[in-house]
């Protein structure tokens, strides 16, 4: 591709040369360097440094490479990054592996990445985001109808999405239309945890929410949240009214792992009939059991928890996050939303979806205390599992950048992304 490109962009009358760590083998690219050179192109070897040039377009590798790079290439990806002028990767940045979505070692930085014939999902999650610059697709004039049948690895969510997924409400809606979302949490040391889960299902237009928390922090919730209904929970037994009035249980923000969380987790858990939401330490507690969750519980893990749950590494997690989320759907049989950038959600259907929204400001304590409420509101007002958390979790990114555009990315809070939860969900 770059030889291509560079005996085009000759054609076109720009000055163009190529910078080599190693010549072509056989095959195509020996074919194309050939026809570079004999439009009067210019091929040199890599010499520590490129010459100085207005952009550098960066086709060392391609999507099929994996693993970091080495020898020549490994030359060409540091004299790229150490180069001042923009870069356009072809396909991939050289270093990303597209198919794992992840970066296993030195990759080039790009300014914009131009992927050819369709988009790649491995550009879309975990670390490599931030090394593509402006993601553009060239469909090489295919017809459209070649991919007829083929299925996709994942379908792209964009602020877009929430415009006509979102369900509606009738004029002469009550509040039990909405649904009542129950939050379990919030043991001693960790209140506003459950108090910024209860007040994301509120702002995300449950209709009732109720939390079951430590009675210290029953005081707390009624001054930040009056609209919620707060009980002092002291074990099992006191959970038991509240969870049949619930249509959708939050567990987990603030719960703790000691004898009171464990105590409300069985509770909750013993209900099988009953639509789930579990985060946090409810994950934590998950991991040490062999408990059966029902198919439509939604487990929403970032990756220190999501490896806890499949007994690895969170280093491994992020190595290949699209077969982590497909391993947590097998091994749970529910859907789960594995948190980071570029999030994504998975069924055990083998559905997935990414989220195109979102921004580092967002990783601070207390965000997914947040997603836990937004995805048990949607919950409850009747949106099936799987939809739940997409549309959650993509409302979750479009508001958390609403916040940045509103005050920047440092300081970011959580509170400023409930803020901006009703102009989200009202566009």
């Amino acid at each position: 591709d770059g030889y291509v490109l560079a005996r085009l962009a000759r054609e076109a009358g720009l000055d163009a040369c190529v910078v080599r760590g190693a010549p072509p083998g056989a095959g195509p690219a020996r074919l194309a360097c050939a026809a570079f050179v004999a439009a009067g192109g210019e091929v040199f070897e890599l010499d520590l440094r490129l010459p100085d040039c207005d952009v550098v377009v960066d086709a060392v590798l391609g999507i099929g490479a994996d693993g970091t790079p080495r020898g020549p290439a490994a030359g060409l990806v540091a004299a790229i990054n150490a180069s001042s002028a923009p870069v356009l990767s072809l396909d991939a940045p050289s270093g990303v592996d597209v198919a794992r979505g992840s970066v296993p070692g030195d990759a080039v930085r790009a300014t914009h990445t131009l992927q050819m014939l369709v988009a790649h999902a491995g550009l879309r999650t975990g670390g490599v985001p931030a090394l593509c610059g402006t993601l553009h697709v060239a469909t090489l004039g295919l017809d459209a109808a070649a991919l007829d049948g083929i299925a996709p690895v994942a379908w792209l969510l964009t602020a877009e999405a929430l415009l006509a997924a979102l369900p509606g409400r009738r004029h002469d809606a009550h509040k039990g239309d909405s649904g009542h979302v129950l939050c379990v949490g919030g043991d001693h040391g960790h209140g506003g945890a459950i108090l910024l889960a209860v007040d994301a299902a509120l702002r995300s237009g449950a209709g009732l929410a109720s939390v079951a928390t430590r009675g210290v922090h029953v005081g707390a919730v009624l001054s930040r949240r009056p609209e919620a209904m707060a009980h002092a929970v002291s074990g099992r037994s006191a959970l038991r009214a509240l969870l049949e009035a619930a249509s959708v249980v939050a567990l987990g923000p603030g719960l703790g792992q000691g004898a009171w969380g464990r105590a409300l987790f069985a509770a909750v858990l013993a209900r099988a009939d009953q639509p789930l939401v579990l985060d946090a330490d409810a994950l934590n507690l998950l991991a040490a059991t062999d408990t059966v969750l029902p198919p439509d519980a939604i487990l929403t893990p970032h990756p220190g928890e999501a490896a806890r749950l499949l007994s690895t590494s969170a280093a491994a997690i992020q190595a290949d996050r699209f077969a982590a989320l497909h391993a947590l759907c097998a091994r749970y049989g529910c859907i789960v939303v594995l948190k980071g950038a570029g999030t994504l959600i998975g069924g055990p259907d083998g559905r997935m979806r990414v989220v195109a929204a979102g921004n580092p400001g967002m990783a601070v304590g207390g965000m997914g205390d947040v997603l836990t409420g937004i995805v048990a509101a949607l919950r409850a007002q009747g949106l099936e599992a799987f939809e739940a958390a997409s549309l959650g979790a993509l409302l979750h990114a479009v508001a958390g950048d609403a916040a940045a555009r509103a005050g920047g990315m440092r300081g970011l809070l959580p509170s400023d992304v409930l803020m901006q939860l009703r102009s989200c969900l009202n566009p």
